[in-house]
């Protein structure tokens, strides 16, 4: 399938092309790299003065961005030529009606609507698209927890329907927990309390994140990411996870038909379980995943560089690995408005190893402000080399200087 032309202006100029980044973590600030790479005029907004992203972009914003006035202010102040979410919390009925006034949102509005809120996309896997989930009710108060509980059985899951990085998620085993999750629930939804989902747990040999990224040519898929999670969290992640080809195959149709429901151009990272043969559809998030940061040391494009490509009609080529890699996060718990980290000699002296510091100038509670990278023979070994990077890095919290940040 041929591709047609692009043409791209110079940043800063009268000729840019603007890219609006909602949300301006360490994910959006590889976004914002690559996208300047290719002379991309970005303007970075957040909840927070000095995000990651904020720090490259050229421009930046602070707002929230679950406020519909605030938020549609700000696309009428940028009038960007593409909007491009990094969160989930949006006031998503704003970039619908923004798109339907002729303008880009990526991938679609629709499909940041409904992955922001685990109702929508599930009800589109299990019963639109017909593909196997695990066994799920909706719930809007603790007695109808209950309810469902008894219904799924236990063991069981219970999530706020929008939230992130496992914040309200509880795994719970006995029914004397149903409150507390309940209550867990409520105080970690994106967007307040609310509705949640009952998921029953699946006896899964991995789960895994397939990079799938829909772009002019056509559909192509990154080699599947394993990835250990605590809490809903994600702590390491590798790449490649070995599967059988039956799996691989089941897993590129599900990731393709939950894509293809979505619509528009841009990289998806389609969440999945896997036993045996047998693959079951979990989420997807319409932008780069966090376990996909492993793609910085595993890939010649990365996630990030995929993304930029496919929003701008730019072609993507086979999509060429360097060998098995892996990442590990640096969690960091404590409360300061100026972290400070220690490196030991060393802590990145083993070769084909990195450590990207995000540089988010405060933490509250526990906070994810680094990633270490690494390639190696193996998966494992390559796990172990990141895990070494991060042991040997001392981040210093208990420290308040200057103004808050």
């Amino acid at each position: 399938m041929s591709v047609a032309p692009v043409t791209l202006g110079t940043a800063t100029t009268g000729s840019r092309f603007v890219m609006l980044l909602l949300g301006s973590g360490e994910l959006g600030k590889e976004v914002a790299i690559e996208a300047q790479r290719l002379g991309v005029h970005v303007v970075a907004a957040d909840r927070y003065a000095n995000a990651p992203a904020m720090q490259v972009a050229h421009e930046s914003r602070v707002l929230s961005m679950l406020d519909p006035k605030a938020l549609r202010a700000l696309l009428d102040e940028v009038n960007p030529n593409v909007v491009v979410p990094e969160i989930e919390a949006i006031a998503t009925d704003v970039l619908v009606q923004w798109e339907s006034e002729g303008k880009r949102v990526v991938p679609t509005a629709r499909a940041v609507a409904l992955t922001m809120n685990r109702e929508g996309i599930r009800r589109l896997a299990a019963e639109t698209l017909g593909l196997r989930t695990s066994p799920f009710r909706f719930a809007d108060t603790e007695d109808e927890v209950r309810a469902a509980a008894s219904e799924i059985g236990f063991p069981l899951l219970v999530k706020p329907i929008m939230s992130s990085s496992g914040k309200g998620q509880s795994f719970v085993k006995t029914p004397d927990y149903l409150g507390h999750a309940w209550s867990y629930a409520q105080e970690g939804g994106r967007a307040g309390g609310g509705r949640v989902i009952v998921e029953g747990f699946i006896d899964f040999d991995f789960e895994v994140t397939l990079l799938t990224v829909r772009h002019a040519g056509g559909t192509s898929f990154c080699p599947a990411i394993g990835h250990r999670q605590v809490k809903g969290d994600y702590h390491e992640s590798w790449q490649p996870q070995p599967m059988s080809p039956a799996a691989q195959a089941e897993s590129e149709r599900i990731a393709k038909a939950v894509t293809d429901a979505l619509g528009g151009h841009g990289l998806f990272g389609v969440e999945l379980f896997v036993k045996g043969d047998t693959v079951y559809f979990s989420e997807v998030s319409p932008r780069p995943h966090d376990t996909g940061m492993v793609t910085l040391a595993s890939q010649e494009l990365s996630e990030f560089a995929l993304h930029v490509r496919a929003i701008l009609g730019l072609p993507i080529p086979s999509i060429e690995c360097f060998g098995p890699s892996a990442s590990h996060v640096l969690l960091v718990t404590g409360e300061s408005n100026a972290p400070e980290f220690v490196i030991a000699p060393d802590a990145l002296a083993a070769p084909q190893t990195s450590l990207r510091l995000f540089g988010k100038p405060h933490i509250l509670g526990s906070r994810r402000l680094g990633v270490a990278l690494a390639r190696a023979a193996t998966t494992d070994e390559a796990r172990l080399k990141a895990r070494a990077v991060i042991d040997g890095v001392h981040t210093v919290v208990a420290v308040c200087k200057g103004e808050p940040a």
